[in-house]
């Protein structure tokens, strides 16, 4: 009989992290925008910039992350 979980699967506390990893990648870049916005007087530029690249940075780490755990 074969086993339905494998080595290569994800488990809850993987998903997890992953869950924190995208959360943590946006709060951050989120508050590195408004503390830049915030030092140089300008209002969304910023933040919204540092939204944008929270998001790719968690996109990006969220893929790594699955793909390493998938490989084995």
């Amino acid at each position: 009989m074969v086993d339905e979980l494998s080595d290569n699967s994800l488990r809850g506390r993987d998903l997890a992290g992953l869950g924190g990893l995208l959360a943590g990648a946006v709060v951050v870049g989120m508050v590195l925008g408004l503390l830049l916005d915030h030092s140089a007087g300008t209002s969304p530029t910023f933040t919204l910039l540092g939204l944008g690249l929270g998001v790719v940075c968690g996109g990006v780490g969220f893929w790594l992350r699955v793909r390493a755990a998938l490989r084995g």
